[in-house]
């Protein structure tokens, strides 16, 4: 079985170190494409006008593959880098790191900006705290009309995702399952053998 789980930011969040009165602000946010990702490096440069730096990585996917990060003027391999490696670290995706630098009069030497931009973004991370999401599957379930109603309840009081009913000649209940939950079973046991069940794919919940 592929992957079935992996985190990203639990929240938007932004924090500051200084490091030899030069300030680094990290803003960390959850996106869900590159495109996603570029606008809110866009939008920390209109904010933060004044910085000399607006440095980025960004990690998307379940499996985090695809990944970019931006040196913006800083020296080659100084800012970019490690906080791409921060995140890979972090097991996050799906997120975007902005470093906003204010340059405080006193050069840091390449291993400086390395640890710098590295320790924005892990305070980054702890602000904004992590969730995960999780890959349930989907399945439609047709019951009689009268039962839908008691079949849902008993559903989400065993906490199984219930997405929605629809009414026709009987109801139709859509569920996200968890992929190791056995159906065939779970539905005897609620409904006693008078519901009929089908797969419908896939889909990732934050969970």
């Amino acid at each position: 079985m592929g992957l079935t789980s992996y985190s990203v930011p639990g929240r938007n969040a932004t924090a500051t170190i200084e490091v030899k009165r030069s300030r680094f602000l990290c803003r960390i946010e959850r996106v869900g494409s590159e495109d996603e990702a570029r606008a809110v490096v866009d939008a920390a440069r209109k904010e933060h006008w004044d910085a000399r730096h607006h440095c980025s990585a960004f990690v998307l996917g379940p499996e985090g593959r695809l990944a970019r990060s931006s040196d913006d003027g800083e020296p080659a391999g100084t800012a970019g880098a490690p906080m791409l490696e921060v995140l890979r670290g972090a097991g996050v995706s799906d997120t975007v790191a902005v470093v906003s630098r204010w340059f405080g009069g006193v050069l840091l030497g390449a291993g400086g900006l390395v640890r710098a931009y590295g320790d924005a973004v892990r305070a980054g991370l702890e602000a904004a705290g992590t969730r995960e999401r999780r890959l349930l599957s989907l399945v439609t379930v047709t019951v009689p009309h009268g039962e839908a109603g008691r079949l849902e309840n008993d559903l989400r009081a065993r906490g199984h995702v219930v997405r929605g009913t629809s009414y026709a000649e009987a109801a139709t209940l859509l569920l996200a399952l968890d992929p190791s939950v056995a159906v065939d079973s779970l539905l005897a046991e609620l409904t006693g053998g008078s519901s009929d069940w089908r797969p419908a794919g896939e889909e990732w919940v934050d969970g």
